[in-house]
């Protein structure tokens, strides 16, 4: 259980600070972005679960799967981003924070 933990914490941070440098290498703008941000995020995430499985204790190898179910949740996170739907929500977050949170729990609920 603290394995998980420690790799959410982990995928958060790394995804939060690495997503945008990777990106400063894709020119895309617009309303495109957020969802090629969502799909980088989840790839991010994706690659940091299976770093963590090889180091961290009592953490599976995620699969395919997973990474579909993170690509997902990023993509719905884009979409709220993307249609203003975040305004509606009484919770104040950064945009590409929809995208980012929404990966990581697709991730942590498919494992």
């Amino acid at each position: 259980m603290l394995g998980r933990l420690v790799l959410i914490l982990l995928q958060l941070a790394i995804g939060w600070f690495g997503t945008p440098q990777v990106l400063r290498y894709v020119p895309v703008g617009g309303d495109a972005q957020v969802f090629v941000y969502a799909v980088a995020a989840a790839i991010i995430i994706w690659l940091v679960g299976v770093i963590g499985a090889q180091i961290l204790k009592d953490v599976p190898m995620p699969s395919a799967g997973t990474l579909a179910a993170a690509l997902i949740g990023g993509l719905i996170g884009a979409a709220i981003v993307a249609f203003k739907l975040n305004q509606m929500i009484p919770i104040s977050a950064p945009p590409y924070l929809w995208p980012l949170g929404l990966a990581v729990l697709g991730y942590a609920i498919k494992k």
